[in-house]
């Protein structure tokens, strides 16, 4: 059978989480109570109950990454627990090598310390990329203080996974409240939140001129492009005024890879390829988030709709590419 790599598949570890509550996030950041019972103990196992459960998905490689909101809120702490959470992530990958790679947590508050660690974590380690959850503190991705992070990125050819985070409070109080804490939260998370804030700090990055500086820095996107790709005909219209080296849709086929996140809907991705093309579409399945039974991730790659060529890249072969020319040791 094809070969299918998941590229957007979290875990957890048990000093992350502790991290989290020693910091009181649980009160500003309503998805950190997400992760308990059966989603907890699925995002703490990097062994046999998570192959098995790939197994009945139809998985055959998982790209494993901290799930949200990662180190984001830590400060100079995250420099060494970024450090033995990826060197406990290695040690997963070589147990595993056919099963498990890995994108590199970063202790993004840090930003010269987290381009040192996200240089030993694709030369040393053999991880592929790294992921970030949209704005550091109150920082958005476009801050100049993050900018190490970026060309570290940019020069080690590693791919960035951009992944939601929770808005902060002003907007949620503005946009997302009024009806019953467990709504709100919703709302303000999964719900739609999350995923506006994702795609707002991918646009901030190129209205910032971020491309056009560092035009090999490649980003993905996840939930088929954190409803970007979907108003694609409006942010053209601010080309008339971004004063940008090209179209915003060059950068939307140049620099942006798009990935499922287990959101198994053709007409979804239908508007992906019109919109970034079949060499930039990537599979994931959001685990253990949008996990289903019934080898549902295989099924949705054998009824998608793409011919063969187009759907072994969407399966692995895009992936395999975009990671194919880093720098190792």
């Amino acid at each position: 059978m094809m070969k299918l790599i998941g590229i957007e598949e979290h875990f957890l570890t048990a000093e992350i989480r502790d991290a989290w509550h020693a910091i009181g996030l649980d009160a500003s950041d309503p998805s950190v109570a997400f992760h308990s019972g059966t989603l907890e103990r699925r995002l703490l196992d990097l062994a046999e109950q998570r192959l098995a459960l790939m197994d009945e998905s139809g998985v055959d490689v998982q790209v494993l990454s901290l799930t949200t909101p990662a180190l984001h809120d830590l400060g100079p702490q995250a420099v060494d627990l970024a450090r033995r959470v990826n060197d406990a992530v290695a040690e997963a990958v070589a147990r595993h090598p056919d099963r498990f790679q890995a994108l590199a947590t970063l202790p993004v508050a840090m930003p010269d310390e987290a381009a040192l660690e996200l240089q030993r974590c694709i030369t040393a380690l053999g991880f592929k990329g790294t992921m970030l959850c949209g704005r550091v503190g109150t920082r958005n991705l476009d801050h100049p203080d993050l900018l190490p992070v970026l060309r570290s990125a940019a020069c080690l050819n590693a791919p960035i996974l951009l992944h939601p985070r929770v808005p902060e409070m002003a907007v949620r109080t503005a946009y997302y409240s009024g009806f019953s804490p467990q709504v709100d939260a919703a709302f303000a998370t999964y719900g739609l939140g999350w995923h506006y804030d994702a795609g707002v700090q991918f646009l901030r990055l190129v209205l910032a001129g971020t491309f056009d500086r560092m035009p090999g820095l490649q980003v993905i996107l996840g939930h088929w492009g954190e409803l970007v790709l979907f108003y694609a005909e409006r942010l053209a219209a601010l080309d008339r005024v971004a004063g940008l080296a090209h179209p915003i849709a060059t950068y939307l086929r140049r620099n942006l890879y798009v990935t499922a996140s287990g959101m198994f809907l053709p007409h979804y991705l239908e508007r992906a390829l019109a919109t970034v093309g079949a060499d930039r579409l990537l599979f994931s399945t959001d685990f253990p988030y949008q996990y289903r039974t019934g080898r549902d991730a295989r099924r949705f790659l054998e009824n998608c709709g793409l011919g063969e060529a187009a759907k072994a890249g969407f399966a692995h072969g895009n992936w395999m590419r975009l990671i194919s020319d880093q720098i190792r040791a």
